[in-house]
């Protein structure tokens, strides 16, 4: 599926950064999929990644991948970009869940 999206993107302008960096979210959240699911565990205090909504389970994957793994983005963007997706995207409490959760991930990395 990148594959074919990233031979879509060469078709449109000013896509192949945007394809681009999609797949290296895609990627990065694969490749360090058990690190993120215990982290995120952890700090979930009583919800497991099974009990989470499945897009909230997603936005959070790629918020604390993008905080955990991704120097490029900072810690606020990638969880303003989460809150936003939640609220956008998911049910009235999601945004809350979500900007909570990145939160505590960001308090404690930055704690390390």
């Amino acid at each position: 599926m990148l594959d074919e999206s990233e031979r879509l993107s060469d078709e449109r302008d000013d896509q192949v950064e945007i394809f681009a960096y999609a797949r290296k979210c895609v990627v990065g959240v694969t490749e360090n999929g058990a690190e993120i699911d215990d982290t995120l565990e952890t700090y979930a205090q009583g919800w497991t990644i099974a009990r989470m909504p499945a897009l909230d389970r997603a936005i959070l994957r790629l918020g604390s991948w993008e905080i955990l793994f991704n120097d490029e983005i900072p810690d606020a963007v990638a969880v303003n970009e989460a809150v936003e997706l939640a609220k956008e995207l998911s049910t009235d409490d999601s945004a809350g869940f979500v900007n909570g959760l990145l939160s505590k991930i960001v308090s404690t990395k930055s704690a390390k």
